[in-house]
């Protein structure tokens, strides 16, 4: 999908108080930018920013950041909040492959990928978000009990996904390729603006939960 420039979107991002500019800066040090010690989550491709601004509204207690590499979807999130003024939420115009110049070993507890870029020829494969090539980049910025959840109406990027986890240092804890329709995993779900523009089309979306994997289960 091609996505409509906004004029002067870089400027009002690079004036933005609540995006963390060079933030090569804050590696190891993302505490220090909220000013506490709660937990830090990471959500990789933002979007327009529904999913995590909701996270941070219900959830006080947890520290939130947002990356989004591109300009005129940032511009929107931040919009929004620049109304709510969430004190746990900032954001990073960047790019996943920058992850571990962004954040230190351990430093994430939990990850989130929602409704990713599924880069459908072959030759991509390793610019996809839940392939084994970023998995590998998300277990040394994770804690030790660290998760991933991905979600994605996509099914051969879900089944790629879930193919790239027997070669990572992660197992799938919870699955399922119908998540609405889960009474387990659909129980307090936060839909994205993708999620509900695709489930009412009648496409099943599709989520898995990883942990790093047990000695016990190798």
């Amino acid at each position: 999908m091609r996505l409509r420039n906004i004029p002067g979107a870089r400027d009002a991002i690079a004036a933005s108080p609540w995006v963390i500019h060079e933030p090569e800066k804050k590696c190891g040090l993302w505490k220090s930018v909220f000013e506490n010690d709660h937990p830090l989550h990471l959500e990789i491709g933002t979007g327009k920013g529904r999913f995590i601004m909701q996270l941070a509204q219900e959830h006080p207690e947890i520290n939130y950041i947002g990356i989004e590499k591109y300009s005129s979807v940032l511009l929107r999130c931040l919009e929004k909040q620049e109304e709510l003024q969430l004190q746990n939420l900032v954001f990073i115009r960047g790019d996943a492959e920058l992850l571990n110049t962004y954040f230190a070993e351990g430093e994430i507890e939990k990850i989130y990928l929602n409704f990713s870029d599924p880069w459908p020829k072959e030759r991509h494969a390793r610019r996809r978000l839940p392939s084994s090539e970023y998995l590998r980049r998300y277990d040394r910025i994770l804690a030790q009990g660290g998760v991933i959840e991905f979600k994605t109406d996509n099914k051969d990027l879900f089944e790629f996904a879930v193919d790239e986890v027997t070669q990572s240092a992660f197992e799938i804890a919870q699955i399922t390729r119908d998540l609405h329709n889960d009474p387990v995993m659909n129980v307090g779900n936060i839909m994205t603006e993708y999620e509900e523009k695709f489930s009412k089309k009648g496409n099943k979306i599709c989520k898995y939960i990883l942990r790093r994997r047990t000695q016990d289960n190798p």
